[in-house]
């Protein structure tokens, strides 16, 4: 998927998400995410789009501008729908004007940042649907092209050496000497290799033999690696070699807390 793609993706999966929550009980729990709340969902899903509209209308290199702009969803719910539609409208916006490839801060370092955000977006807006869809009790599909590249986005973020130098616990409990972890899409193409070395994650894209090898539908291995699906609910998955390894790259494959 190019830049344009990912952004349509936004615009249409933010729609389903809007219909889901909107005028929805604030207060309502988000299984997947134990700690927030619907309005915790919205106001981060909404906020991290207009973020990103102000990284990339201003062609920032600096973040910090971005971040000040934030603005807090509706209290009232039953304004989410509108507000949710109209940021990720904006960042659609933002991205036809200032074309493909917009020079903005990239957290891992890039020239052009802009590529990287919008396949952020997407793969934000694949994972928190399945938030909202988990917390108001409806049914999640995403087309396993969607899927992989939603994995892909997930591998390269917790690989990241921007990742491994913010979560210091992270980084200890994954440091390694070699462990290898393959995973494979059977119903889209998408193969993987990670490997923990003492200072890093290295993430390939090619088949080797590995530790624990883990097959099934790109879908179902997105939710996993997320954490948005315990692995004994998700039979469809084929786990080869060391499944006690698998489980504990899950565990520490947590995007906002730090293990310890």
């Amino acid at each position: 998927m190019d830049t344009s793609a990912f952004l349509s993706s936004v615009v249409t999966q933010t729609s389903t998400f809007a219909e889901w929550v909107d005028g929805k009980d604030a207060t309502t729990p988000v299984p997947t995410c134990p700690e927030w709340t619907l309005a915790d969902l919205v106001d981060h899903v909404g906020g991290t789009h207009r973020m990103v509209t102000t990284l990339v209308a201003d062609q920032l290199t600096d973040p910090s501008a971005a971040f000040a702009a934030y603005v807090p969803a509706p209290a009232d719910s039953s304004q989410w729908g509108a507000w949710l539609n109209g940021t990720a409208a904006e960042a659609k916006q933002a991205y036809d004007a200032a074309g493909d490839d917009p020079t903005v801060w990239d957290p891992n370092g890039g020239v052009a940042g802009g590529p990287y955000w919008a396949r952020r977006l997407f793969g934000e807006a694949c994972v928190h649907r399945a938030d909202a869809a988990s917390a108001v009790g409806t049914a999640y599909e995403l087309p396993p092209e969607h899927a992989v590249e939603a994995i892909e986005d997930w591998l390269d973020t917790m690989t990241s050496p921007t990742y491994w130098a913010s979560k210091s616990r992270y980084a200890k409990a994954m440091s390694g000497n070699g462990q290898t972890l393959h995973l494979h899409t059977t119903d889209a193409p998408g193969e993987w290799v990670t490997r923990r070395e003492p200072d890093k994650v290295v993430l390939e894209h090619t088949h080797a033999k590995a530790d624990v090898a883990v097959r099934g539908p790109a879908t179902d291995l997105l939710l996993v690696l997320s954490r948005r699906r315990p692995l004994e609910e998700t039979p469809a998955l084929e786990i080869h070699g060391d499944r006690a390894l698998f489980e504990y790259w899950i565990e520490q494959m947590n995007w906002t807390t730090e293990i310890e």
